[in-house]
């Protein structure tokens, strides 16, 4: 029996026939590669000010999860809003369903490679900002893993679903905008949930990419109860399971005309 007619098998084609697709297409390496990589440092002079200190944290504990969440955002949820909308109306995706391949493969396979680029991109940013900004060793480093895996899981469900109501590649970074600032100002990529009020640092905490900040941030900081690990695990998982469902449910194979 040939490789390619097993799961695993079917799975790598697509990823490498992805990954070829992918270095074609200069827009969404930009979005996917350099622009994670080069927001979270721009971020330096202002989060000085912010006297993060009073709060407990550091610019190190401020500036590291925020270099994960860009990457996150930009590496991995818009760059695949992009991938999944233009495979979809190139008829990519509805070619692939006439063949072996099943629905989550053809999903999981199309999203395998920016989701692999997102995950190395967090490696980098990661090892960079602990040399750079002078970071010790992380005290929960399997919280920091469990956040990270977490995010690549739920961003790339809500790029799908974001997909689905996506009409043309062009429109892709507009229906991804409002997920995109929403996380940015209010999860605590940018601003650390705890300088904000006490009752909207509450509500903020159960958007989507906030529960991912705060286990990264906990992985590196070790002041994370296992009530608020716990916490922020079940957040995650109930923005990704409904995620999920709704893909299956609503996802759309026929370009939108």
């Amino acid at each position: 029996m040939s490789t390619l007619t097993t799961p695993a098998g079917r799975l790598g084609a697509l990823a490498r026939a992805e990954f070829t697709l992918l270095g074609r297409s200069k827009a969404t390496l930009l979005t996917a590669v350099l622009v994670p990589l080069a927001l979270p440092f721009s971020l330096r002079s202002v989060v000085d000010d912010m006297g993060v200190e009073e709060a407990g944290l550091s610019v190190g504990t401020v500036l590291l999860p925020a270099a994960v969440g860009f990457a996150l955002l930009f590496g991995v949820y818009s760059a695949l809003v992009s991938v999944f909308t233009a495979r979809r109306e190139e008829l990519v995706l509805k070619r692939l369903r006439t063949g072996e391949l099943g629905d989550v493969e053809i999903l999981c396979g199309t999203a395998l490679p920016i989701g692999a680029t997102g995950l190395v991109q967090s490696l980098v940013l990661i090892a960079g900002s602990t040399v750079l900004l002078d970071l010790p060793a992380p005290r929960a480093p399997h919280l920091a893993a469990l956040g990270l895996l977490l995010g690549l899981v739920m961003c790339t469900a809500l790029a799908a679903l974001t997909a689905a109501v996506t009409r043309t590649v062009e429109s892709a970074q507009v229906t991804s905008l409002p997920f995109v600032l929403l996380s940015m100002t209010l999860s605590g990529v940018t601003v650390p949930l705890e300088l904000l009020p006490d009752r909207l640092a509450s509500v903020c905490e159960l958007l989507p990419l906030s529960p991912v900040i705060t286990l990264v941030r906990g992985g590196w900081t070790g002041t994370l109860s296992l009530y608020e690990a716990l916490g922020a695990l079940a957040t995650t998982v109930a923005w990704t399971v409904p995620a999920v469902f709704a893909v299956g449910r609503w996802f759309r194979w026929e370009p939108r005309r």
